[in-house]
Parts: C-alpha cells; structure tokens; sequence
C-alpha cells in the first residue's frame, strides 16, 4: 500500500515540474518571468525529492540559466549598440520593453505584438528624441527588436534543454 501512494506522491511531484517548466516556456516570451530560472525549479524538485540529478547536471544547468537570466537583460542593449544605437535609443529600448510589458498584462488579444514591438518603438523614439534621422533610428530600433529576439531564442533553448534533461530523468 505504501509503495501506491509513493507511486501517486512522485507522479504529483513530476506534474509539479512539469508546470514549472510550462511556465518557463511562458517566462521565454514574458520579460517579466524569468522563464530559465522557473524551469530550472523543476530539476532541482525532482532531485530533493525523488530521483537525485548527478552534480554536474545541476551545476551545468544552473550555470546556463543564470548565465541567460544575465544575458537576456544586455542583448538587447548590445543589439541596439551594434546597430549604432546611442545611449537614446538603448534606454527608449528599456522604456519600450517595460511598456510591452505592462501592456501585455492590460490587454488580451494584441498583448505578443505589443511586447515584441515595444522595445523597437521605444529605441526608435529614443533616437528620435536625440534628433537622429529616421535611417538611424530605424538600423538602432532593428537591433533592439533582434537583441530581444536573440535573447528569448537563447531562453527557449535553455528551457527546452531543461525540459529535455526532465524528461531523460523521469523516463529512462
């Protein structure tokens, strides 16, 4: 009987993980989730739990979700820096993302749109604002838009990396 009821215990720690890997996936596209770092919980509820990870799975994913939890706050920046961005368009850059997000939050049916175009318009405006033509404006807001899309691929890749080693734990 009791090796029933640990059965049932471990397939509701598993869902547990596996909704955090969920969100993860949700945190990838929503700057105000930190999706690696969510997915990552995941590992480590398994590992205290049921079926300990070796260390140097922990230590490798660890290091990759806060290296891109690091990363996902400067690519943009770098984007809009590369495409000869000035220091105009990387804040309406920030100001532009953190707009996307709360507009994600207020609205229902546009809210994926208003977050991947919100740091654009904002490193447009931003260069605007510092009385650059409308190429450069244009060459620093196309940065910041694939700083933002570089940064959210890399954090799909981590969360799916995790969700790969979930999935290898649990089945194999």
């Amino acid at each position: 009987m009791s090796e029933i009821l640990n059965y049932s215990g471990d397939i509701g720690i598993y869902l547990i993980g596996f909704i955090f890997i969920i969100i993860g996936y949700i945190g990838s596209v929503m700057p105000s989730l930190p999706g690696p770092p969510i997915a990552l919980i995941s590992i480590y509820l398994v590992h205290f739990t049921i079926d300990p990870f070796s260390t140097i799975t922990l230590i490798v994913l660890t290091v990759l979700a806060v290296i891109m939890g690091i990363a996902d706050y400067f690519v943009p920046i770098l984007g809009t820096k590369k495409f000869g961005g000035s220091k105009s368009g990387i804040r309406g850059s920030t100001l532009g993302l953190i707009a996307g997000v709360i507009l994600t939050f207020m609205t229902s049916g546009f809210g994926f749109i208003l977050l991947l175009f919100g740091p654009f318009v904002g490193a447009f405006l931003g260069e605007k604002y510092a009385g650059n033509d409308n190429t450069m404006a244009i060459k620093s807001a196309t940065g910041s838009l694939l700083g933002f899309l570089a940064g959210t691929f890399g954090k799909i890749i981590v969360v799916t990396i995790i969700l790969i080693t979930y999935l290898y734990n649990i089945f194999v």
